[in-house]
């Protein structure tokens, strides 16, 4: 019988392995040798967490590109602190005109929001997405301002911990 873990990571490769490595040439600016680099580090971070790897839980294919794209980024800062931020280092993505990252961010951001509860969830569509104030917040979801801050500050602890466990770095 075979190992539950290969069958995910065929399955895996099958299903997106292609646009992965399109993914990341992007992300790379087209460098070859380190886009490799970067599929295969994800790869390897899908196989360690292949429990995580539930289409129930989440596109497969979001965390991954969160992955590879949190990879890039990982070595992006790694280098900027060796040495001078030069226009040269910042990957092509930051320059681009290609709306891939904000999409995918989104679609991760929305799953995270999902795991939140409805009180805390409120709170944070509230104060995040539509602008509100604290008193403008405690107005439209008729509690005191008090609970919209304690709300808050619990939900967006709670956000930060399902996008970690989703694969999104701090």
């Amino acid at each position: 019988m075979p190992d539950s873990a290969a069958v995910l990571m065929q399955q895996l490769h099958d299903e997106h392995a292609a646009a992965l490595w399109g993914y990341c040439l992007r992300l790379t600016g087209h460098d070859h040798a380190r886009a490799e680099d970067v599929v295969q580090e994800t790869l390897l971070r899908a196989w360690r967490n292949h429990g995580r790897l539930d289409e129930s839980r989440g596109s497969v294919r979001a965390w991954l590109f969160t992955v590879a794209r949190n990879i890039v980024i990982d070595e992006w800062r790694t280098t900027r602190a060796r040495s001078e931020l030069s226009v040269a280092d910042v990957p092509e993505s930051r320059e681009s005109t290609d709306h891939t990252d904000r999409i995918l961010l989104s679609w991760v951001v929305a799953d995270a929001l999902l795991t939140l509860s409805p009180d805390h969830r409120a709170v944070v569509l509230e104060c995040y997405f539509r602008g509100a104030s604290v008193a403008q917040a405690a107005h439209r979801l008729g509690i005191p301002e008090g609970t919209v801050k304690s709300r808050t500050h619990y939900a967006l602890r709670a956000l930060r911990l399902a996008l970690e466990e989703m694969g999104v770095g701090a």
